[in-house]
């Protein structure tokens, strides 16, 4: 019989060498091959267990650590290591600045293989921890157990959880005490909301047999401290309903926003259902620079206001505007860059797919009393053509700020093809940056880089671009 593919083995005294994509850490494996491994950091001297064989990599686990990384420091956090966010806690900040930094000129070089600018200095985060703006906590009625609980051999009766997806576990939820994401009173609304379901004896989600009341539950907070709950109900149980929402209502007064959905669907998304308000107003207000921007539970708002304000900063600044400016703001979401930049300029054009998006863009302008922002819904390859131009005008500067998966291949071309003077590209992932970058090198040159941290723990980066046309 072949050797089964799942044979674990194990290598001694293995070097940790670098940090890999997705808050993994990388070694290397007597046989040459890439090891890949979670929670521990570069530096570390570890013995491994592979848990995974493939034909270039293996996956594995530290078993013992024998000589600890210098950037190492001590979690925060009690619940590192089995929740799957803030992978990069045992690692120092600077140490995670340096690695940030360098997968943005990774992609960059190796994907983009254009010719770059000095790097301007990576902006680290004030705030470390609590920087979160938004935060949602599932419930399940069987909470995912640690293994210390598991030995301990005792039975639980209660196994209601309220708190995070388990990596890799739809069905699973570890229930979390307090988490570092987002400031108080964010940890004591979701501890009061447990303690009082379980007091009530509210059935939480089952996941399995779709079943249970308590389904999800958001919280949303501003600098300007108005905060925001919406709870997601399963089933439409009013009594129970109305006991949790007035307990909340009488508990935390400084809820500005509280609203529920009843969502008896599938999967727990929120972006198609009605949502209700129970009470307070549907909006909560962030505030930058004088400007208010209402955000309501479907709004997308960047996830760390303080650090948001840094990012489109340099946005700003990046497009060197001198008031005469038209420009073209693509991917607006809810306009925030598009205004941001409006007293700049002489006018500002945003286009937008998601339709909700482009109201609250609309609204936000007329509650700035800024005249010079209109904003445009749809597809972006559709709607960004010939016509739109001649209709809008040509522009001077294109800021564009698209998802994860880049900007579409005929975006790319009708940017080439009207030619601004500048191009500022705000990307939250650097590998498709590079890969557009690399459809206008002919044209355009790279003249300024800088990444932002915008999530601290975590291996995600921003980073934007300045393109000067050749």
């Amino acid at each position: 019989m072949g050797k089964r593919r799942t044979e674990k083995i194990i290598f001694e005294n293995i070097e940790v060498l670098d940090a890999g994509a997705k808050g993994v850490s990388v070694a290397k494996a007597p046989d040459g091959k890439v090891i890949f491994l979670p929670n521990v950091v570069p530096g570390d001297v570890v013995d491994v267990q592979t848990m995974k064989k493939r034909k270039a990599y293996y996956e594995g686990r530290a078993t013992t650590i024998h000589t600890y990384s210098e950037h190492r420091t001590e979690p925060v956090c009690q619940h590192f290591g089995v929740c799957g966010g803030c992978k990069w806690q045992n690692m120092k900040y600077s140490q995670q600045l340096f690695y940030k930094n360098q997968e943005v000129f990774n992609n960059l070089k190796r994907i983009g293989k254009i010719e770059l600018p000095e790097f301007e200095p990576i902006l680290g985060s004030e705030k470390q921890f609590f920087y979160r703006n938004k935060m949602e906590f599932g419930f399940s009625d069987s909470r995912w157990m640690t293994n210390e609980e598991i030995a301990s051999g005792v039975e639980y009766d209660n196994k209601n959880a309220l708190g995070f997806h388990i990596p890799r576990m739809w069905d699973k939820i570890l229930d979390i005490e307090k988490c570092h994401l987002q400031e108080d009173p964010s940890n004591a609304i979701r501890n009061e909301v447990r303690s009082f379901a379980n007091a009530n004896n509210m059935t939480f989600f089952n996941p399995r047999n779709h079943e249970g009341l308590l389904r999800t539950l958001m919280i949303r907070t501003a600098s300007t401290g108005e905060i925001m709950v919406l709870i997601q109900f399963f089933e439409d149980d009013k009594a129970n309903r109305d006991l949790m929402m007035n307990h909340l209502a009488e508990t935390f007064p400084g809820i500005i926003s509280l609203l529920y959905v009843i969502n008896s669907k599938p999967n727990d998304t929120i972006y198609d259902q009605d949502i209700k308000l129970f009470k307070g107003r549907e909006y909560i207000l962030e505030e930058m620079e004088g400007l208010h921007f209402s955000i309501n539970a479907k709004s997308f708002y960047q996830t760390n206001s303080d650090q948001a304000y840094e990012l489109y900063k340099i946005t700003r600044d990046f497009a060197g505007l001198s008031g005469n400016e038209l420009v073209y703001d693509l991917y607006t979401g809810t306009g925030t860059i598009a205004q941001f930049v409006s007293k700049k300029a002489k006018k500002v054009i945003g286009v937008e797919a998601v339709p909700e998006a482009i109201l609250d863009a609309k609204a936000n302008a007329e509650r700035n009393t800024i005249t010079n922002c209109e904003f445009f819904v749809g597809d972006m390859k559709n709607v960004f053509n010939d016509e739109f131009i001649a209709q809008h005008g040509h522009p001077d500067v294109i800021i564009t700020d698209p998802p994860r998966d880049g900007m579409h291949k005929d975006v790319v071309a009708q940017i080439l093809k009207i030619a601004p003077e500048k191009v500022v590209y705000v990307s939250c992932n650097s590998a498709t940056q590079a890969r557009d970058l690399a459809l206008m090198d002919e044209h355009y040159k790279v003249t300024r880089v800088r990444p932002v941290d915008m999530f601290p723990q975590t291996h995600h980066v921003e980073n934007v671009v300045l393109l000067e046309k050749r």
